[in-house]
């Protein structure tokens, strides 16, 4: 994968290469990024004296300026826990295969790189996002969405709403997205309606993966499916305008898609991950409410316990057969 980290904030001046490419910061040396820490390496790290701390805040398309923000969050825990940080900006892979590989220490990512981040580097998510558009708070709905004169209806169960969408055209977001792929999946296959992702034609009269919410919205939009899978925000700007907005309406939700949170790797030692937590949690002081605000829409975070705020992720793969 030809992906780059660009490290943003903090003494380091180098870049994250992955993919066959080198690292090249301060304290790191010329060990490919994607190569597996040995345990061994991850142990005598665990007890080595930490001299700065490495995020990656994960990309999304709803994120602007991404990469003044992260500085200036870098700058705000920095000061907080008495050592420099460094803001890098990466897509999820990007994220998970730094923390396997040791060159970053702490995440904002979804969910389901959370466990790919776990399976691999034993991170764990220590707080997550609320957003007012999120109808859980801190977990949100994924949502079967069709035009507002389709004669799909609600019926009195799930598995009744669903069962309609036998022979229809179906779009989903990605192969990849949570609430636009695995729980939808996870909740058909829950209702008995296919067994598994790769019996998903022999359901639907047509399928369909798009390369984002606005893609799969679009589709129905123009008639080219007749329901979608998106998470519920997307009903909204920027991935639609209003007025194609009133033209759908939700046939059927899943709830309790987690947030994205805050993951931080396994060898920080107990004392620095706490100090860590403290640190973030001041982004929800009015002093700094708005420029987290202004990362990725969030209004806060909370502490989560990482396996509960998960649970219902990993049963829609479980489900859905596939694997973080």
């Amino acid at each position: 994968m030809n992906v780059k980290l660009k490290v943003l904030a903090g003494a380091s001046a180098g870049f994250l290469l992955l993919a066959g490419l080198t690292a090249n910061a301060i304290g790191i040396g010329q060990r490919p990024i994607a190569q597996t820490t040995p345990k061994a390496d991850r142990d005598l790290r665990a007890q080595a004296p930490i001299n700065r701390i490495r995020i990656v805040f994960a990309n999304r398309r709803d994120a602007t300026d991404l990469q003044n923000k992260a500085n200036q969050v870098a700058q705000i825990l920095s000061k907080e826990i008495g050592m420099p940080v460094e803001a890098v900006i990466g897509d999820e892979t990007a994220a998970v295969e730094a923390l396997r590989a040791d060159r970053a220490d702490v995440a904002f990512v979804a969910g389901r790189a959370a466990l790919k981040a776990e399976q691999l580097a034993k991170a764990r998510m220590y707080l997550a996002e609320v957003r007012s558009d999120y109808s859980g708070g801190n977990t949100y709905d994924s949502v079967f969405v069709v035009r507002q004169d389709s004669p799909l209806r609600p019926k009195g169960s799930a598995k009744q709403t669903l069962e309609q969408l036998k022979g229809k055209k179906m779009a989903f977001t990605s192969r990849t997205s949570g609430s636009g792929f695995i729980f939808p999946v996870g909740e058909l296959v829950g209702q008995g309606l296919v067994s598994g992702p790769d019996r998903l034609e022999t359901f639907f009269g047509n399928v369909t993966y798009g390369d984002g919410y606005s893609s799969a919205l679009q589709a129905v939009l123009k008639g080219q499916a007749e329901v979608a899978t998106v998470s519920e925000y997307a009903l909204l700007p920027p991935w639609i305008t209003a007025a194609e907005g009133k033209q759908l309406r939700v046939l059927q939700k899943v709830s309790g898609v987690p947030a994205h949170g805050i993951v931080i790797d396994d060898s920080v030692p107990a004392p620095m991950r706490e100090k860590l937590v403290n640190a973030f949690m001041k982004m929800n002081e009015p002093a700094n409410n708005q420029l987290f605000r202004s990362l990725y829409n969030s209004q806060r975070l909370v502490k989560v316990d990482h396996t509960s705020h998960l649970a219902t992720l990993r049963q829609a793969l479980q489900r859905a057969k596939l694997e973080p």
